[in-house]
C-alpha cells in the first residue's frame, strides 16, 4: 500500500457518539477514523467529518454483502485483503459523468490540438498523438475524445493515435470497456456530434473503441506505469477529493507527463491552488505546459 503523498489525513472533528443505536451497524469514532485514513493513504481521498454518514451508508452495503455484523470485522478484513481494499475504494467513489461534460474543453481540444496536429501531420510532421483521460469513470469522457478525433480525422488508421483511460474503480472500468450506454446518455450531446449516437441503446463502434485503452490506475501509485508523454491530459472532477498537498504533488507529476506545449484540463469546480511551474493558464480550467 503506498504511503500518504501529503502526510497524514486532515484532522476530523469529534462530534458523533461512539455508538448510534438507530443505525443497523455500530459505527464508532475509531471505525470512522480508521476507514478515513485508509482512503487517504491508499487513494489520496480526504474524507472530512461531513462525509461520515456517506461513508457509513456506502460501506454498510459491503457489510451486508459480506455477511458481517460489525465494522470491526470489516476493518480486520481490509487489513489483509487487497481485493477488498479495491471494493472499499469502489464503494466510496462517486462516479458522475456524461458525454461532452464541460463542452468547452472539447471545443478547445478540437481547435487547439486536433486541427493543428492534422495540419502539421499533412505537412510532413508527426502522426503520433497521445491523450490521457485520468479518472475516466464509466467511459463517457474518453469516448467523447474519440468522437472529437473521429469527426476531424476521417482516416484515423493513417495516424498513430491512442487514448489512455484510467480509473481506480474496477467496476466502472468494466462498464467503460463495454462501450454500451443508455439512449438518454446522449441527451446533451452537441448537434455536430449527434451522428455518432443511435436513437436507442448506444454502442460505441469498433473504430472508436480501438482508439482507447482502459486500465486500472491509482493516481497515488509511484511511479506511474508508463514512460511516454501526453499531448493532453484530462483530469476533471477528480482532485476535488484531495487535500491541497496531494493535489499540488499530483499537478507537478502531470506537468512532467505532458509534452511541452501540451494541455491539462481540470474540472469546472477545481483550481490549481496558485501558481505551478511549467503551467500557464489558457482559459477556463485549461492550462498549457510552457515550452
Amino acid at each position: 500500500m503506498p504511503s500518504a503523498p501529503g502526510g497524514t489525513a486532515p484532522a476530523l472533528a469529534v462530534s458523533e457518539p461512539a455508538f448510534d443505536s438507530a443505525r443497523e451497524f455500530a459505527f464508532s469514532e475509531a471505525d470512522f477514523r480508521s476507514l478515513a485514513q485508509l482512503a487517504y493513504d491508499y487513494a489520496g481521498i480526504a474524507l472530512s467529518e461531513s462525509k461520515r454518514n456517506l461513508l457509513y451508508s456506502r460501506l454498510s452495503r459491503r457489510l451486508r454483502v459480506l455477511g458481517m455484523s460489525t465494522f470491526g470485522e470489516y476493518r480486520a478484513l481490509l487489513a489483509g485483503d487487497n481485493r477488498e481494499i479495491e471494493n472499499f475504494i469502489n464503494s466510496i467513489s462517486t462516479n458522475h459523468t456524461k458525454f461532452f461534460r464541460e463542452a468547452h474543453h472539447f471545443e478547445h481540444l478540437r481547435s487547439h490540438l486536433v486541427l493543428p496536429f492534422v495540419q502539421a501531420a499533412q505537412a510532413g510532421g508527426s502522426h503520433r498523438l497521445r491523450i490521457w483521460s485520468a479518472g475516466c469513470s464509466s467511459g463517457e469522457e474518453p469516448y467523447t475524445l474519440a468522437i472529437v478525433l473521429k469527426r476531424e480525422i476521417r482516416d484515423l488508421a493513417a495516424y498513430d493515435i491512442r487514448i489512455l483511460a484510467t480509473d481506480i474503480d474496477t467496476d466502472v472500468l468494466g462498464k467503460a470497456a463495454s462501450g454500451e450506454f443508455a439512449a438518454n446518455a446522449a441527451d446533451e450531446v452537441p448537434k455536430p456530434y449527434q451522428e455518432y449516437f443511435a436513437r436507442d441503446k448506444i454502442v460505441m463502434g469498433e473504430e472508436l473503441r480501438s482508439l482507447i485503452t482502459f486500465r486500472r490506475l491509482n493516481l497515488m501509485d509511484e511511479p506511474w506505469p508508463f514512460r511516454g508523454q501526453f499531448d493532453a491530459v484530462f483530469c476533471r472532477n477528480v482532485m476535488i477529493y484531495f487535500d491541497a498537498a496531494t493535489k499540488s504533488k499530483l499537478i507537478e507529476r502531470f506537468v512532467r507527463q505532458i509534452t511541452p506545449g501540451g494541455w491539462l484540463y481540470i474540472g469546472h469546480s477545481e483550481s490549481l491552488m496558485g501558481w505551478h511551474a511549467g503551467l500557464q493558464s489558457a482559459g477556463r480550467t485549461i492550462y498549457r505546459r510552457t515550452e
